[in-house]
């Protein structure tokens, strides 16, 4: 999934941020759903930077990054149907006959 160490570690620091995010929400936001605070948790967690920024007296820069934020889920949505898209083509040549192969 990683390329490198430093990335597998980096990602595993983001997902333990965002657990403990998420648990904060948890316990002061009566109601919120399981699945709610996690999704916020993650998002958070991987804003983090643009949050920083934003509590530092920059708090556009949390808008200014949501077109930033739409191009990364479109191109992982893309590259997702890429891999769908070739894994249907190997299973689809799994299942050529030895008698079709041969032609």
């Amino acid at each position: 999934m990683f390329d490198n160490k430093k990335d597998a570690e980096e990602h595993d620091k983001m997902l333990e941020l965002a657990a403990n995010i998420t648990s904060l929400i948890e316990r002061h936001i009566d109601g919120i759903s399981e699945e709610a605070g996690e999704e916020i948790g993650l998002l958070l967690a991987k804003r983090r930077d643009d949050l920083a920024k934003a509590c530092k007296g920059k708090p556009e820069v949390l808008l200014e990054s949501d077109g930033r934020e739409t191009n990364e889920r479109e191109s992982n949505e893309r590259e997702s149907n890429e891999r769908e898209s070739e894994q249907q083509d190997e299973t689809s040549e799994e299942h050529v006959t030895s008698l079709a192969a041969n032609q």
